[in-house]
């Protein structure tokens, strides 16, 4: 170190003197005010230039400025005091003096914000220390409650809301907490006798999550040293955990003389030993998890918390801390857990102890080892990374004068040892598939290999939440985050859970995945609550397990998790165990079907062995519809395994009901009678009839003691179907039995359907089923019934026919010589006319033999070819015929078909000249000229010149009509122009005058008025 002249010279600088002495000083945290105390118990604040504010005493009578008001309400006097009864109320407190060893010098601490500052000072009065709190202007805020035991050591937690001191019980050391009312508020007991330790000094870390404890041996042995401790303390859920252990021995070279923590990095401690030996310790937040992918890991999560290791296996149980499936107790406090890295073995475990010795347990009753490492150095926390690699080795990071190795676990019947390889282990860069070494820009905290695109990534999460994959940053607010199978699932600053397939991602997605907004549908995004962290996934599940900012845990199945396990129990014909999950969690059952059709389709038999279980049959029968889930509600990220929704040709619903309905029957029809009722049901077009006639068919049948009765088939059915529409459909299968069995499950009062069942017995069968049909609106099954019933019924069947239309139907059921085939016809083609469809009813007149009135059809829609060939079959005399020929022709050449009414002309009325004159007006040139050439009319020769004369004049109107438009269209186009240069002008003109208004107001100084006058 280089050292300045100036620096060697240095002069003091004698600011002010108090002759009583200074007993403590402490600067605020804003290192704009210093607060003494003094040896005539005064608090005398100063600037940071020590120019002083104010001197206070600090023992004052007086409670402070935040005197608790009271009403008289909850007195002691008043209070239940159990078995002690009111004596206890009437009994004082005594007040115990310090204890021996306490210095009886004030100690001060100031609050984070630097508003607050508290000192605690011994009572001259009782000789017991209070804690008093002061705000920045030095005025008494508030004075703590008489605190027996209450020990010299002070320290205000950063973020305000406790101050630490301790405490001696009559059977217990602890830490307690008092709130800025100096009431007490919390404790938890130091692991040490009564006796046996006193605390050197309490830190907070700047971000208030972690409690240093500084202790050291109270009553040494004779001519030793005493023993130093530093503990880490943390709290969650109420609770405080002893996280971290460090023991010094007893050597005084290697007793710490400062401890202080880093004011940057929360989890940064330095300490200063007596030794002039100086060790930072970085510590980071990590959760011990079983790394097992298989269901023979049980999701074992590890919790240090002081001498005990609490164990949850989150796949028996989900146990909200500090509350846990079970408890490891060790002899000493743990440092490191590390779970086993082996397949099949990942639910044994590894603790480090504070005095260097490695614990392992394993499954079984007596599975428990003790190893001594023998690689403990001086120093506490030599080793820093434990990794327990196979059976009977150990991988181990330590530091110091220690380089890393290999230990191998020699373990016999008498031997239990931790023994070191003699050949030191080599460091070898780690390079990609590029041979570009693979580095972190930061240090990270938390590192996992993920394989992303076929090849393996190293990712890794620093403290300031970024996450890199190799040397690229991914994201910079993440908060946790955990591998697990092919899936990536991290929680964010944003309060959201991301669940990304990394088969399916490049890097650049996987930043494209997590800077983006989440869509409305996306199943990899999930908001959670705020501060929420991962702790575990329990594998081969879809249980996603998270921890909230105060310690409490919660259960979740992220979507796309839940999406990728039920695909992979699908792919290995699991079906119960997907059906139970889908159920649970709400997922639409057409996944069972729609992931892979086929293979659903060829497995049916083995789905309803595995499900077993008539009531969820019913419920996946239930839930089908049409919709293919796979491409709407559940997308899958590669399709390449799943084929088409659609299956087999034909609806989905109805392919399922009908698999699934026959494979019933072949198994068990009494067992599934439900399903295949149900089955009936929920085709696209239900099959009531057929359920029905089910259900009657059970009334006859000797039951099993798995089968339903019929009574119940019908409860069932009319759960399904509304009750009408059932009785509806059991009237219409004829059987007045199970119409009586369906309407005596309704709430139809007898009266209204036993006269009419009454009525329908009377009737003969085929009339009978004629009045149910037409009762039912099937009118074509009731047009059936009515045309076997005779000839009698003929005109109420004509009447039918004419109501509901049912021409076609009606003439399938008669002959085609048959008088009522005949009638029926007529009736038909009286609708088509009305309907302006003349021909069809002129050919269906024409069929039945109503020529004549298929001739007045066939003129009234043109269809002169129809005509032509009915006149000549009737047969009409030829004049008759002529005229009829020209009457279409007139028709014909109002409709410009010129050609057809020619050759009406000539082949029917047999006037050529007309024919050409037609075919002239319609321009048919060269069937014109044919016709000229084959009767050489001495009359022709003006047709062609009159023709040429008409398509002159036409040419030249047109001609003129279009100069017009054209010139019309140059005098618009030149109007445009001109309005579009005034617009223009107009608005130069108001731009300047803008700007001449602006100059007059700002040279000028004149009122806007004043301006617009002149």
């Amino acid at each position: 170190t280089k050292h300045d002249k100036v620096s060697t010279d240095l002069c003091l600088e004698c600011v002010g003197s108090v002759e009583s002495g200074l007993t403590g000083m402490m600067w605020s945290p804003d290192q704009e005010l210093v607060t003494l105390t003094t040896g005539q118990e005064t608090i005398i604040m100063m600037t940071k230039d020590f120019e002083p504010i104010t001197e206070v005493a600090i023992n004052q009578d007086d409670f402070g400025e935040d005197k608790f008001i009271t009403v008289g309400w909850g007195k002691k006097e008043t209070q239940f005091h159990g078995s002690e009864g009111k004596q206890a109320a009437q009994r004082s407190l005594e007040v115990q003096p310090a204890l021996p060893w306490d210095d009886r010098k004030p100690r001060i601490t100031w609050r984070g914000d630097g508003q607050l500052f508290a000192v605690s000072a011994v009572c001259p009065q009782t000789g017991a220390r209070k804690v008093r709190i002061w705000n920045r202007e030095c005025v008494l805020q508030a004075t703590s409650e008489v605190v027996n035991g209450l020990e010299q050591l002070l320290c205000w937690k950063p973020s305000g809301s406790l101050i630490a001191s301790t405490q001696r019980h009559p059977n217990k050391h602890s830490v307690v907490f008092m709130e800025k009312n100096g009431l007490l508020h919390g404790d938890f007991t130091l692991p040490f006798g009564k006796e046996q330790v006193k605390v050197k000094e309490l830190l907070w870390n700047s971000d208030s999550t972690v409690l240093a404890v500084w202790m050291e041996d109270l009553k040494p042995r004779e001519n030793d040293h005493p023993n130093t401790y530093i503990q880490l303390w943390t709290v969650g859920n109420y609770h405080w955990y002893l996280k971290q252990s460090l023991h010094f021995g007893n050597e005084a070279l290697r007793a710490p003389a400062c401890v202080c923590w880093d004011p940057e990095k929360p989890l940064r401690l330095h300490l200063l030993t007596r030794g002039w030996a100086s060790y930072t310790y970085n510590w980071g937040w990590s959760t011990q998890r079983s790394h097992g992918n298989d269901c023979h890991d049980n999701a074992n999560v590890a919790v240090i918390d002081g001498d005990k290791i609490l164990v949850t296996t989150f796949r028996q149980c989900v146990i909200p801390p500090p509350m846990c499936a079970f408890e490891l107790q060790l002899p000493v406090p743990v440092n490191l857990v590390t779970f086993h890295s082996q397949a099949q073995r990942t639910n044994e475990l590894a603790a480090l102890t504070a005095d260097g010795h490695i614990y392992v347990y394993g499954q079984g009753e007596s599975y428990n080892l003790k190893l001594d490492s023998n690689i403990t150095g001086e120093e506490p926390l030599t080793l820093c990374l434990l990794l327990w690699l196979s059976e009977d080795l150990f991988l181990a990071v330590a530091h110091g004068r220690h380089l890393t190795r290999l230990t191998h676990i020699k373990t016999a019947v008498n031997a239990r040892l931790f023994h070191t390889d003699s050949s030191e282990l080599s460091l070898t860069e780690w390079k990609d598939s590029t041979g570009n070494m693979i580095n972190f820009p930061r240090p990270c905290v938390q590192t996992a290999l993920c394989t992303l695109s076929g090849e393996e990534h190293l990712i890794g999460l620093t403290e300031r939440s970024h996450l890199y994959i190799g040397d690229s940053l991914v994201a910079s607010n993440i908060s946790s985050f955990v591998v697990y199978d092919d899936f990536l699932l991290l929680t964010t600053h944003s309060h959201m859970c991301h669940c990304l397939n990394l088969s399916t991602l490049s890097i650049k997605g996987l930043q494209s995945a997590l800077s983006s907004d989440a869509n409305q549908n996306d199943e990899t995004v999930r908001k959670v609550e705020r501060g929420s962290r991962i702790v575990s996934v329990v594998p081969q599940d879809t249980r996603l397990i998270l921890q909230m900012p105060r310690g409490n845990l919660e259960t979740i199945h992220h979507r796309a998790l839940v999406l990728a396990q039920l695909r992979k129990w699908l792919d290995r014909l699991r079906f119960k165990d997907a059906f139970e999950c889908m159920r649970k969690l709400r997922i639409n059952l057409n996944l069972i079907y729609d992931h892979n059709p086929t293979v659903f389709l060829d497995n049916i038999e083995m789905f309803l062995k595995q499900i077993d279980s008539i009531n969820y049959i019913n419920l996946f029968l239930t839930e089908l519809k049409e919709e293919d889930t796979t491409t709407t509600m559940y997308p899958c990220p590669s399709r390449s395994a799943s084929s088409s929704a659609s299956g087999k040709g034909g609806k989905k619903v109805d392919i399922i009901c009908d698999a699934l309905q026959s494979t019933m029957e072949t198994l068990d029809p009494q067992k599934y009678c439900l399903c295949i009722l149900t089955s009936h049901v929920r085709k696209t077009t239900p099959e009531l009839e057929i359920a029905l006639q089910k259900v009657h068919e059970l009334r006859g049948e000797s039951l099993g003691s798995n089968s339903a009765s019929a009574e119940e088939a019908l409860k069932y059915l009319l759960f399904l179907v509304n009750v009408n529409e059932l009785y509806e459909h059991s009237l219409g299968t004829y059987d007045f039995d199970l119409v009586l069995m369906v309407a005596e499950k309704s709430q139809k009062d007898p009266k209204e359907y036993l006269p009419f069942l009454n009525m329908l017995k009377t009737l003969e069968p085929s009339y009978q089923r004629y009045t149910i049909d037409k009762h039912l609106k099937r009118y074509r099954k009731a047009l059936l019934h009515l045309s076997n019933s005779g000839k009698k019924h003929f005109t109420e069947l004509l009447s039918l026919v004419k109501d509901q239309r049912l021409y076609s139907d009606a003439l399938e059921l008669y002959p085609s010589d048959s008088e009522q085939y005949k009638t029926l016809s007529v009736a038909y083609a009286e609708h088509l006319v009305e309907q302006q469809q003349a021909e069809q009813a002129g050919l269906l007149l024409w069929r039945c033999g109503e020529n004549a009135r298929a001739l007045q059809a066939f003129i009234s829609c043109t269809s002169w070819r129809n005509t032509l060939a009915v006149a000549t079959h009737i047969p009409l005399p030829p004049e008759q015929l002529a005229l009829l020929a020209r009457d279409l022709a007139e028709k014909l050449l109002e409709a410009r078909r010129h050609a057809e009414a020619a050759l009406c002309l000539e082949q029917y009325a047999k006037d050529c000249e007309e024919a050409i004159s037609a075919l002239i007006q319609g321009a048919a040139w060269e069937e014109a000229l044919r016709l000229v050439s084959l009767f050489f009319f001495y009359l022709c020769p003006p047709l062609p010149v009159i023709a040429i004369s008409n398509q002159t004049s036409f040419l030249e109107s047109q001609k003129a009509l279009f100069i017009r438009h054209k010139n019309r269209l140059a005098v618009v186009r030149e109007l445009k122009a001109k309005a579009r240069l005034e617009l223009f002008g107009k608005q130069e003109i108001l731009i300047r005058f803008i700007y001449i208004i602006r100059f007059f107001q700002r040279h000028c100084m004149c009122p806007l008025e004043e301006i617009l006058h002149v």
